[in-house]
């Protein structure tokens, strides 16, 4: 039986827009910019110099306790390593690679053991050195996750809901490579040895749905939960929710409540990790949106530039107000669009200026409309009054480090308030506190 999770909104969702055109092309940029820090934990140190040339798949930076590798994705020469603009806002530390289109390739070490014959250790060693990490938006590292997992859970979740509107990288993986996705959850499964295995999409993705149910017989045990489109479905407390009836005490981890989920496309790198022997160096990018040309979706490699991939895709309208990194819910407004693509892009969105419009003079109405969408059962209209008081304590104690960004309170306000980016700063201040 599934189950509703408290709150969440009917956005319009677009995703029609991205997936008229069905063929996946790959984009390979002249020059490739490939940052240091693509993962939640200590950023990479770089293993290469100025002038050296590279294969693609060679590891060009590693680092010590919390972190993943980096690769090149393309064959080339180092041309510099140095500062360069981050889809979060801020100044990475980056390797930049001259593409010499000659797409050279270090050579592959696949684990070629049967199934039911595989070590633990062995797969985990594989997707830490390909250097995955979660691909929906947090960018964990994928083998810390799994680890951190073992022993401790009866359900893994495969993440294919994507919730957000105009995204379809996902769905469209799905639609093209199902196949990849349901081996990467077999090889997971021989890790964690849970008791139940599915896979979750929403209902608006019929022939992704269709193509996992002509496939279910070929991978026995792995069940195909459709459940109802919902925003923000695709949260993975709230996905737990909807799974099983378990809710994720505040400041918990799904771990705590025997659960374990991964993006579909974490998946589908791991497969290629461990039978392939292929690091992350390219993913599927979704380019949407009013303002862009041609919207649809891409294979794009690592550090590609996001003017080269709206070039590609027919260029920006000239009243474009704004390009997203991410969602129109949970992503982060660019204003540099020599940013490039790393591991946890999904989705780059462009808006029109008459479709993305804020209120000037924000006033809070009282209705109360933000805690009845509030998917983690918060008091935004209480939030944002104590972030803007500054008081930690009151703000600590509503539980403002659950937030989970998903915008749905924003969504519904009527007096057009800034909550999630009021909420950004409100757990930076608590965090804060707390350190002191």
């Amino acid at each position: 039986m599934k189950r509703l999770f408290f709150g969440g909104i009917h956005p319009k969702y677009n995703k029609e827009m991205s997936t008229r055109i069905t063929t996946l092309h790959t984009i390979t940029p002249k020059t490739v910019v490939i940052p240091m820090q693509q993962h939640i934990g200590a950023p990479c140190t770089p293993l290469v110099k100025v002038g050296d040339r590279v294969l693609r798949g060679q590891k060009i930076g590693d680092g010590q306790g919390l972190c993943v590798p980096v690769h090149a994705s393309v064959s080339g020469t180092v041309t510099a390593i140095e500062s360069r603009p981050h889809t979060s806002g801020r100044m990475v530390n980056a390797v930049v690679i001259e593409n010499d289109f000659q797409d050279q390739t270090v050579e592959s070490e696949p684990i070629t053991a049967p199934l039911e014959a595989l070590d633990a250790d062995q797969v985990l060693h594989a997707i830490r050195e390909a250097g995955i990490v979660g691909m929906g938006g947090a960018a964990f590292p994928g083998n810390v996750k799994a680890m951190s997992s073992m022993g401790h859970i009866d359900t893994l979740i495969a993440n294919a809901c994507e919730c957000e509107p105009y995204i379809t990288a996902d769905d469209s993986l799905l639609r093209t490579n199902p196949e990849q996705v349901l081996k990467g959850m077999q090889l997971l499964c021989q890790v964690l040895h849970p008791e139940r295995v599915v896979l979750a999409v929403e209902d608006n993705k019929a022939e992704a749905i269709a193509k996992i149910r002509s496939m279910q017989k070929d991978f026995p045990g792995i069940e195909l939960a459709v459940l109802p489109t919902r925003y923000p479905q695709g949260a993975e407390k709230q996905l737990i929710q909807a799974l099983t009836g378990r809710e994720v005490a505040p400041g918990q981890l799904p771990v705590t409540v025997g659960c374990a989920v991964f993006n579909v496309s974490t998946f589908a790198a791991i497969y290629r990790a461990v039978r392939l022997g292929v690091p992350l160096t390219q993913r599927i990018v979704t380019i949407s949106g009013e303002a862009i040309a041609e919207p649809q979706n891409f294979i794009v490699r690592i550090g590609t530039p996001f003017r080269d991939l709206i070039e590609v895709a027919g260029g920006l309208n000239e009243k474009t107000e704004r390009v997203i990194s991410g969602g129109p819910m949970m992503g982060i407004a660019q204003s540099d669009l020599a940013v490039p693509v790393i591991k946890a892009t999904n989705s780059i969105l462009c808006l029109l200026k008459d479709r993305n419009g804020a209120a000037e003079n924000p006033v809070c109405l009282r209705c109360g409309k933000c805690v009845s969408v509030c998917p983690m059962r918060l008091q935004p209209l209480y939030l944002y009054r104590f972030t803007n008081a500054g008081r930690t304590d009151e703000l600590d104690r509503l539980h403002v480090l659950d937030c989970i960004e998903c915008g749905s309170c924003a969504f519904t306000c009527p007096g057009k308030l800034p909550l999630v980016e009021k909420f950004r700063k409100g757990k930076q201040l608590v965090r804060e506190a707390n350190a002191k």
